[in-house]
This record gives C-alpha cells, sequence and structure tokens, in this order.
C-alpha cells in the first residue's frame, strides 16, 4: 500500500500527539489522525507499521488508540514501535473490546482478544494481582490505570443506565476488577477496556 502524507507532516513530526486508526472522525483535538482510509479527517494514510518506521524515536508526547488494536496482526511489534517513538514519560491511551463484548464477533476484521491483563504483558504492573510474564519483551511502559467500560449502544436506554450501575461496582477499586473478570464476566458481559500506559525513561 502506498503511504500518503497529506499534510506532509512526517518529515518533521516532533512533540506530536497520534491517534492511530482514527476512522471517519477523530476523538483528539490537534491530534495526527493515522488510518488505512482516506477519510476526510485523516492526515497520513497507510499501513500503521509503514507509517511509524517513518517516525523518529522519542519523538512523540503521545498516543491514542480507540479500538484499533483489535485489528491487528502483531500486536507484540506494534507495542515496540509504540515504545520506539514515545518520548520518556510520554502517554500511551488504549481502548479496546473487552473479550465479552457482544458485538466482537461480529466484525470479521477483528483478530486479538483483550482483557485486564492484556497490557501487563509489554509493562510494569503494580495494579493487577497476578503476575505476568513479559516472554521476550523488555519492559518499556508502565502500566498507569484500567478502566472496564460498560455501555449499551442506542436505543437500549434502560439497559444502558444498568450497565453503567455495573461500571461503578465493579471499578469501585482494582479487587472488583479482578473479581469481575474472574467470576462474572459471562454473566454480565463488559463492553471495553481503557489503558493508560506512561513510557518508561
Amino acid at each position: 500500500m502506498t503511504l500518503l502524507d497529506k499534510r506532509n507532516l512526517l518529515p518533521n513530526l516532533k512533540n506530536a500527539t497520534l491517534e492511530l486508526g482514527c476512522g471517519n472522525r477523530k476523538r483528539v483535538k490537534n491530534s495526527v489522525g493515522i488510518d488505512v482510509i482516506d477519510y476526510d479527517c485523516v492526515d497520513i494514510v497507510g499501513d500503521i507499521f509503514e507509517v511509524l518506521r517513518e517516525i523518529s524515536s522519542q519523538s512523540i508526547n503521545e498516543i491514542h488508540s480507540h479500538h484499533f488494536f483489535e485489528h491487528i496482526s502483531d500486536v507484540g511489534l506494534l507495542m515496540a514501535e509504540l515504545s520506539r517513538i514515545l518520548k520518556p514519560d510520554g502517554i500511551l491511551k488504549i481502548v479496546v473490546p473487552h473479550f465479552t463484548n457482544p458485538y466482537y464477533y461480529s466484525d470479521y476484521t477483528h483478530r486479538n482478544f483483550f482483557g485486564l491483563y492484556s497490557f501487563s504483558y509489554f509493562s510494569d504492573d503494580s495494579l493487577l494481582k497476578r503476575r505476568v510474564p513479559h516472554y521476550l519483551n523488555a519492559s518499556s511502559f508502565l502500566l498507569s490505570k484500567v478502566k472496564l467500560v460498560f455501555k449499551s449502544t442506542p436505543p437500549f436506554y434502560a439497559r444502558h443506565f444498568f450497565k453503567k450501575v455495573l461500571q461503578a461496582i465493579f471499578n469501585f477499586n482494582q479487587y472488583m476488577r479482578e473479581f469481575y473478570e474472574e467470576n462474572c464476566c459471562y454473566i454480565f458481559p463488559c463492553y471495553e477496556i481503557e489503558f493508560l500506559l506512561i513510557r518508561k525513561k
């Protein structure tokens, strides 16, 4: 696929905020939108790995991703590239479907599943109790926050209210998040998970 830098941003892309897989609308103001589809709001069109290879090491302040990681063929490689381009103390915000999301299987482009511990494999995690291996990946992030998000899409407003009550209960503390995923996740499906990671110095 041919890379298209619509605003000629790549040669001097420093101190920027990136939004990966932004689609047809950006969620982060003044971000540089990257997507494989050429929507009007997309600044750089191309395969994510080709785009990231053009960005200098330790040059980016923040990276945001909303329902993008589930479409990627190699999450480990993506995390390595994001680690490379983020500045020390840079912010990585990731939102992905929870593995119990009832709509997850409807989208044939989804490739990866995510739970509470998914990004603990790439970070130093002092939040969650169970220790997980890093395999061959050197940990270059700190896991700063994990949040379970419960919601229903319109027009299911009464159901949405009930799920927001569940969200308050299961995000009351870290113990309740882990209790949910071990014991309640197939009773009350979760819509998505929000992760906040910080690039280590």
